[in-house]
């Protein structure tokens, strides 16, 4: 039931969902998180071999950190090399093959075809070679149609999320890349599926692995882009077909090396490419009854992201557009996928389980937990958000064609996705909960007054002020459907799990709230005691960082320890306990 961009897009998981672009990719996905995570879909014991879950888990946790490091450097190399104009007609180029992946296969290969694709590895006489075979077969057909088509429509989707109101050729400029990288497509939707099926016989490191290949040649791209064109600041009407073939071929490649990557480890773990024809053995009506909802949920989700793209499309260059939007989205998946998930993981098999035995008691316990705990630990962290909003945009974000004024725009951005943190996390994970009854109907039902919701908080606020203020706009608008969806999801699951310690929650909450401003209080008057201003120079801004942030932890620690901050005084006794040792 959230919005906005995939971190790195594709950055929001423990571990890249196969059904999802490479974690540090930068598709565009309405709905991060709201499908049920892929580590929780585990292969059954026998068909993990000598893998251990420790194993799996470590090398899952090494790959996402290293990929969402990648993706974050690929991220901010692109900003270097485009700046924000381009910058912005780059970043709307690549939610169109996104949206179109999405539409065929996003949703519905995490909800729908792994589980399947489990349930026939366990019970056919094959071990399910044959049903992966003709899932294959029909997918590389479907979506090589879907690219081919969808290359020749690239006009269409550009008028669907882009505008030229604002910036002369901004939407020529949308279209021309797009042509280069919509048969991202194809590569993208194989290579989830490929990895699915790794997953479902226990291989999980080169699915893991894989998304970083796509990072690296990303980044070889844009470090050639500088070298041969410079990092300048330009307009769209003065970008180059050489520089255009460059950018736009260099993401694709990237995605197809990806895919790439991925066929040796199908060799190794005993399954054989064949095409197969018989397409009525997949049961697709076994399929199509169980995919309907988790579509009508995408569909729904990229209703809203026309809006937030049509309206980020009418700022100028100088204003924060969807280059800077994406930007600060990925920082707020990166948050959410460290911890938040981290937790849900955590959590899913639990719920899980006590769902299916009638235990709706321990899903409700656990439910409760997780809320406090998500919220006890990501509250500093939207806090440094919040407080250290402009020095996080100068360190991170101000090199090459990436302007101070770029830098400038980022930072109000990135003040509003601070308050959208906590909500967002909260809301992914009472979505879960229903996903753990198994419910995908109500979510997808939900979902279509939360995204209306957010739609119209955004347009208002785009109507209200100034195009300047247009991303801030998108994000305020994001945290208002977040609060609501998670207040909604909490209501629909009382009659289904009973009570779910609401007072205990709220009173952490309260707890957790003190803390937070005591810390932000403190991390103000800091920052604005060092060097720096508005403007600060890399250097300052890194003191401002390193200083501020060790502030703002530090004091909410001491808070939350003061305040009897269960969550918190748990870990940290933890850490004592472990120190002692």
């Amino acid at each position: 039931m959230s919005g906005g961009l995939y971190r790195s897009a594709n950055a929001a998981q423990g571990g890249a969902a196969p059904g999802r672009p490479s974690d540090g990719a930068t598709f565009i996905s309405a709905e991060p998180l709201n499908q049920p995570a892929m580590e929780s879909v585990a292969p059954p014991q026998e068909q993990v071999g000598e893998a251990s879950a420790a194993t799996n888990s470590a090398v899952m946790a090494i790959g996402s950190l290293v990929s969402r490091g990648t993706g974050f450097l690929r991220n901010l190399v692109i900003g270097a090399a485009l700046g924000s104009a381009i910058g912005n007609a780059y970043t709307t180029a690549q939610i169109l093959p996104g949206m179109v992946y999405e539409f065929l296969l996003g949703g519905i290969l995490t909800s729908v075809l792994i589980p399947v694709l489990v349930r026939r590895r366990k019970f056919d006489a094959d071990g399910g070679q044959a049903y992966a075979q003709r899932l294959l077969t029909l997918a590389v057909l479907a979506l090589g149609a879907a690219a081919v088509l969808a290359v020749f429509l690239a006009p269409v989707l550009t008028w669907l999320y882009a505008s030229d109101e604002s910036t002369t050729g901004y939407s020529s400029l949308v279209t021309d890349l797009a042509r280069l990288m919509l048969p991202m497509i194809f590569f993208t939707g194989l290579s989830a599926l490929i990895s699915a099926v790794l997953n479902t016989r226990g291989h999980f490191a080169a699915p893991m692995w894989a998304p970083i290949l796509n990072n690296i040649v990303v980044i070889a791209t844009a470090g050639l882009y500088i070298a041969i064109f410079g990092a300048k600041v330009l307009v769209p009407e003065e970008m180059t077909t050489g520089q255009i073939l460059l950018i736009g071929g260099g993401t694709l490649l990237g995605v197809a090396i990806q895919a790439a990557g991925l066929l040796p480890a199908l060799r190794k773990v005993g399954f054989r490419w064949r095409f197969r024809f018989d397409f009525r053995a997949l049961g697709f009506s076994e399929l199509g009854r169980l995919g309907a909802w988790m579509f009508c949920y995408v569909a729904v989700s990229q209703l809203g992201l026309i809006v937030v793209f049509n309206l980020l499309s009418r700022v100028s260059e100088d204003s924060a557009g969807a280059l800077i939007y994406n930007n600060v989205f990925l920082l707020l998946m990166m948050a959410h996928g460290v911890i938040a998930v981290s937790i849900i993981t955590a959590l899913m098999p639990r719920m899980s389980a006590a769902a299916a035995d009638g235990r709706y008691a321990d899903v409700a316990a656990d439910l409760s937990r997780g809320t406090r705990t998500v919220s006890a630990v990501l509250a500093p962290i939207a806090v440094c958000y919040a407080v250290l909003a402009t020095p996080i945009a100068f360190t991170l974000f101000r090199y090459g064609a990436f302007t101070a004024e770029n830098a400038q725009a980022t930072a109000p951005v990135l003040l509003f996705a601070a308050v959208a943190l906590v909500p967002f996390a909260v809301s992914q994970l009472f979505t879960f909960a229903f996903y753990a009854l198994p419910d995908t109907r109500t979510p997808a039902l939900v979902n279509i007054p939360v995204v209306a919701l957010r739609a119209g908080v955004q347009i208002v606020l785009f109507a209200a002020f100034s195009p300047s203020f247009a991303a801030s706009g998108m994000m305020i608008g994001n945290a208002v459907s977040y609060l609501a969806s998670a207040i909604a999801a909490a209501w629909l699951l009382r009659p289904r799990i009973g009570r779910i310690g609401l007072g205990g929650i709220l009173r952490t909450l309260a707890r957790v709230t003190i803390a937070a401003l005591g810390a932000a209080l403190v991390g103000l008057i800091v920052v604005k005691l060092l060097p720096g201003d508005d403007t600060p120079t890399r250097l300052e801004a890194i003191v401002q960082l390193v200083v501020g942030g060790a502030v703002i932890g530090g004091t909410y620690l001491g808070l939350a320890m003061v305040l009897r901050i269960g969550e918190i005084t748990e870990v940290v006794g933890m850490i004592r306990r472990r120190l002692g040792r």
